[in-house]
């Protein structure tokens, strides 16, 4: 059946902005928070809220080639907290909560400094989107775009991957208060690195998370479209 548009909902639809969120499916998901007991997981609410609004300006941006599911690394929580989380955004579901590194240059058991500079050894913040895999000196990893000028766009050109890594381990953050750090790379452990990357390669969001207010002041990604400023 064929619908006509009101004038109303004409001159609504002449002046929507290209890439606008839309503000009932940013509502729609915010529930699952709540439905998946995020809170539970240890996943802070500003980082889903962040997190979810980002995925909704790539996806409408056209940058997301697979939205069915949106990873979110907080690093409001310790290396020893599993501070990954990938959920299926379209069945609602937790797929892993795990460990994830962060540089050895952002901190030792907090990270809490970041950079986009080459050698900088730091971690960078803000939203990704994820490429192809390769094998390489850590076995199977992940290429990561950094969707961010200036906060995370360097990634490529400084080697920023997902990949396993023997540090990663809760034996470890145990015995000496921290797991182990890489050089930029979120790293996750070798027991469950390759079902990760098969889940969230080819196009996926991936977004680093910090209450960091420098980030805060200048992603344009994390902060509310004017349309959606009340959530």
């Amino acid at each position: 059946m064929i619908t006509s548009l009101t004038t109303t909902e004409k001159s609504t639809a002449a002046t929507q902005p290209t890439g606008a969120v839309k503000v009932d499916s940013l509502k729609t998901e915010e529930s699952l928070y709540d439905n998946l007991h995020l809170d539970s997981s240890g996943l802070s609410r500003e980082a889903f809220d962040h997190a979810l609004i980002g995925y909704e300006h790539l996806k409408a941006q056209g940058k997301i080639k697979n939205p069915d599911v949106l990873s979110i690394v907080d690093f409001s929580l310790p290396s020893t907290k599993k501070r990954l989380f990938v959920i299926d955004m379209k069945n609602r579901l937790l797929l892993f909560n795990t460990l994830v590194s962060h540089g050895r240059n952002s901190g030792k058991d907090m990270a809490n400094a970041f950079s986009n500079a080459l050698n900088s050894f730091k971690s960078s913040l803000g939203f990704f989107t994820t490429a192809d895999t390769y094998n390489g000196e850590h076995g199977l990893s992940l290429r990561l775009i950094g969707e961010e000028p200036g906060i995370n766009d360097n990634a490529l050109a400084r080697g920023i991957v997902m990949h396993s890594a023997s540090y990663v381990n809760e034996s470890l953050g145990k015995l000496q208060g921290y797991i182990g750090r890489s050089l930029g790379c979120p790293a996750i452990p070798e027991n469950i690195h390759r079902k990760v990357i098969n889940t969230i390669r080819d196009g996926s969001c991936l977004f680093l998370y910090s209450p960091d207010k420098h980030y805060a002041s200048r992603s344009k990604l994390a902060a509310p479209d004017p349309q959606i400023a009340g959530l």
